[in-house]
Parts: structure tokens; C-alpha cells; sequence
């Protein structure tokens, strides 16, 4: 199953809030990558998460990880929220849910989007997949953690 740590991540295509498309295998033999999914813009538990990992964004960096944020809102929404909180990572559009679909990501109380986080290694395999709806701090612990034991 996709989404399950061992296994090779689902090579995804992203759309970006700065307008560009890429793909998951774009950073496969370049460097690991976070991907936290987080149900909404703006929202208090959402926007202490991102800033959580924009805190910790020197880290990422030092440990040769990208983080990339994925919500079901539009890229302008996605533009105005990185803007208001300095996001220095970009974020990526999935209004259709056909990401959290492939990652098998969980709703919570079958309602709303779940909040899950993935740490994706350098040949493109799972290391970490992480889900507390409520514990925002906690997902950039967990992947910190993982990239330091890769």
C-alpha cells in the first residue's frame, strides 16, 4: 500500500503556489523531502504547524531536506497564507484530494482532512508517516527526528 512507511512513495505531481508543477521523483537521488498534509489555511492548529516547520526550516536545510506543505486550498490562498506567515517552503494545491488519496492520508471523523506527514528519503522510499490531528509541534519533531536517523 502507498503510504506506508517501507514502501516507495507515490511519484505525485505538485502544484505549487508560485505556479510551477513538479514531480515527487524531481528530488530522487538530490534530497529527502517533507511532506506535511494539513486540512486548511489559516486555521489555528494549520497555521501553528506551518510556522512550526518555517521555524525549523534552517534544520530541514542542514539535513538536505525540502519541506513542502499540501492542503486542499487554491495556490492564490496557498500565496496569501505563505506571504502573511513567511513560509519560506512552498505549498502545494490538492483541491480534488487526489494526493491525500494516493498517500492514503486518514480523515478525522470521516469529515475533515487529515493531518499527516511524511518523510520521503533520497531514492524515494517512506521513513516516516506520521498522523496527530491535533499535535501540530509534534510532526516537525517526528520529522526531524526521522531525517537525522537517515
Amino acid at each position: 500500500m502507498q503510504g506506508t512507511v517501507g514502501t516507495q512513495a507515490p511519484d505525485v505531481s505538485l502544484q505549487l503556489h508560485d505556479g510551477n508543477v513538479i514531480k515527487l521523483s524531481d528530488f530522487q537521488d538530490k534530497q529527502s523531502v517533507v511532506l506535511f498534509f494539513y486540512p486548511k489555511d489559516n486555521t489555528p492548529v494549520c497555521t501553528s504547524e506551518a510556522c512550526g516547520f518555517r521555524d525549523a526550516y534552517p534544520d530541514f536545510e542542514s539535513l538536505d531536506a525540502e519541506v513542502i506543505g499540501i492542503s486542499s486550498d487554491t495556490p492564490e490562498s496557498h500565496q496569501g497564507f505563505a506571504e502573511k506567515h513567511s513560509l519560506p517552503f512552498q505549498l502545494a494545491s490538492d483541491p480534488h484530494g487526489e494526493l491525500r488519496k494516493a498517500f492514503h492520508v486518514p480523515r478525522t471523523l470521516g469529515i475533515l482532512p487529515g493531518r499527516t506527514t511524511f518523510v520521503i528519503d533520497r531514492t524515494g522510499i517512506i521513513r516516516l508517516a506520521f498522523s496527530s490531528q491535533f499535535s501540530a509541534a509534534k510532526h516537525v519533531k517526528k520529522a526531524k527526528e526521522t531525517l537525522k536517523s537517515l
